[in-house]
């Protein structure tokens, strides 16, 4: 198999700015402008409705400007309406210029204009399909676009004197090499073993119809919906959800049923601390809309204040009785994760193995507070997790949180299987390039020393602690009868594009249907294990299998995908630390 790799690095910044909550009437926290004078692109913070174009402003030398001035003069923008209010942009730590302390910028509305995608605009499937057809560009489409960039910069006199200058040349094509591909894995339920073709890893029809891996009992649950045009759907999402669960395995019993007067939060929190008992083992929230508010509230209550697995659907997802039936399965499916049952497995050849992910999230609300995801694997299948939260603030280090939570998980599973692991494998998610040595000499020494002390001495695990990339700009094509096309999944690339000097590899993991690929990047920092190169490859795939939100590959190993999606619930939703009673369930799907 031949694969054809274009690096696409973008130089220069855009100039995007960060969130900070309006102090004023109007909040602009998701509000986006391109500003064409400079083509650079703002997040709107505030709006100052006291200051206007008519107002002077100091510049670098100390003299005195008005905005009428200074855009006429370095932008030759006339300026029409002086009454206009400012709009309010504040630069990060990063983006602050220089020495001079500039913490705000004031921009013209009359020289503005939205961008980007509102939530309404994202909610619009023709709109985002029609989009598609532009932004997610076919290998073919995009070498001919690359290869029209090369034509028109090699023909540019000047150009060409620049590249020569730096002693630069381009090549005329894409560069070729050989890559391999892994092969397809055996999808194993309670009915038996399946496998998917390969390019295709998709196994929807498959989990559909059999028994699943491991079921827990939902015979007492609650069902909370809004009065009204709800009632009669409830109802039936009900049935229909029983009914599509007995051939899973799951056995789900009438839900005890309560109608709100109107859909504001604190009707279904009420009802929650008066009606939740402790053999209710699921709370189903059914609302009118995704209003985050209301969601967050219900969620912090059932993980913190009163825990149990909870799942909110937005009413909209059942008015359609065509899809109900997929809908109530997938819905059935995550409902036994969140109970501790396992959907599916695929072949682990090795045994006391731990496998664990790492990811942070920015908290939505504290400023300055980053929340990191912790989820460690209990037993041989890779399919039970633990996990732990850890809560990290701007100048704290986040190495001595880390270790606490190793220690915790290391406990559980000496609790859960009377032993601890002898092979450790940890995938760290959220890292930067420029961030790499903080993580080799501070992160991975801490989990060395969690280990050391943990472990009797002379007992100490093997280690394999791996940086997972998602943002890279690396894309891979494949040479398919006479074409280029996306690789298929299972496809890894561990040379000629990956550095001699470390210990890295390309994997493309997932098949998309629109678009171009993008590969999944890992490096590998720290190997005290005898696993060779091809068993640590083979194993990432592995785990890119047992995501249980999706039934096909996903783009990185499961433990990084679930503690993406804890970080990510705890930072938006929770704020503070979940109760430890859901610690051993996948409560966070």
């Amino acid at each position: 198999m031949v694969i054809s790799l274009f690096l696409l690095v973008c130089g220069l910044s855009c100039g995007c700015l960060f969130l900070a909550v309006s102090s004023r009437h109007v909040c602009c926290s998701r509000l986006h402008l391109y500003c064409s004078y400079n083509n650079k692109t703002y997040r709107v913070d505030d709006i100052d409705w006291d200051v206007k174009p008519t107002n002077k402003f100091k510049l670098s030398r100390g003299e005195e400007i008005s905005y009428i001035e200074y855009y006429e003069k370095n932008y030759q923008k006339k300026l029409t309406d002086m009454d206009q209010p400012m709009l309010v942009s504040k630069p990060s730590r990063k983006e602050r210029r220089g020495d001079s302390g500039i913490d705000r910028l004031h921009l013209i509305p009359e020289l503005c204009t939205m961008t980007g995608l509102s939530e309404e605009m994202r909610g619009n499937f023709n709109l985002m399909k029609d989009m598609g057809a532009h932004t997610r560009v076919d290998p073919e489409g995009r070498k001919k676009s690359l290869m029209t960039l090369m034509t028109k910069i090699t023909s540019t006199p000047a150009a060409n004197s620049e590249l020569t200058d730096f002693g630069l040349q381009f090549e005329d094509q894409l560069m070729t090499f050989a890559g391999r591909a892994l092969p397809p894995e055996k999808i194993m339920t309670r009915s038996g073993t399946t496998t998917y073709r390969m390019g295709e890893p998709d196994w929807t029809k498959d989990v559909r119809n059999a028994q699943l891996v491991s079921t827990q009992d939902i015979d007492k649950w609650m069902l909370l919906y809004p009065q009204g045009r709800f009632a009669s759907s409830a109802n039936e999402f009900a049935k229909t959800l029983q009914r599509v669960a007995t051939p899973m395995g799951i056995r789900i019993g009438h839900p005890e049923m309560y109608e709100m007067p109107t859909d504001r939060s604190e009707n279904y929190l009420s009802c929650i601390k008066q009606k939740l008992t402790p053999t209710t083992k699921m709370v189903v929230t059914i609302v009118s809309s995704n209003r985050k508010d209301r969601y967050d509230a219900i969620k912090k209550m059932c993980c913190v204040d009163y825990p149990v697995p909870s799942q909110v659907i937005v009413g909209r997802t059942l008015s359609k009785p065509a899809m109900l039936m997929s809908v109530c399965t997938k819905i059935a499916i995550q409902l036994n994760c969140k109970m501790g049952g396992e959907v599916w497995a695929v072949e682990i050849p090795m045994k006391n193995c731990m496998v664990i992910g790492f990811d942070t999230y920015h908290d939505s609300v504290n400023k300055g507070q980053s929340v990191g995801g912790f989820v460690a694997s209990m037993n041989d299948s890779f399919t039970r997790y633990h996990s732990r939260v850890a809560f990290h603030h701007t100048g704290q280090e986040l190495f001595d949180q880390i270790g606490q939570c190793m220690t915790a998980c290391l406990s559980e599973y000496r609790t859960i299987n009377g032993r601890l692991p002898s092979k450790l494998i940890f995938y760290r998610d959220g890292v930067g390039e420029g961030q790499l040595n903080v993580v080799k000499e501070h992160e991975v020494a801490q989990v060395k020393r969690c280990l050391n002390s943990v472990y009797p001495q002379g007992s100490e695990p093997q280690l394999v602690f791996i940086v997972v990339t998602k943002r890279i700009n690396t894309r891979l094509f494949m040479r398919f009868q006479g074409a280029l096309r996306n690789p298929f999944p299972g496809t890894v690339i561990d040379s000629e594009v990956t550095r001699p000097e470390k210990f890295d590899f390309f994997l493309v993991s997932q098949s998309v249907r629109q678009g171009t690929v993008t590969p999944t990047y890992y490096n590998v920092i720290e190997d005290s294990s005898t696993m060779r190169v091809d068993h640590i490859q083979r194993l990432t795939y592995k785990l890119t299998h047992l995501y249980y939100n999706w039934p096909g590959t996903i783009r990185v190993p499961a433990p990084c995908q679930y503690a993406h999606k804890l970080a990510f619930l705890v930072g938006q939703s929770i704020h503070v630390q979940p109760s430890l009673e859901l610690a051993n369930r996948l409560y966070f799907l």
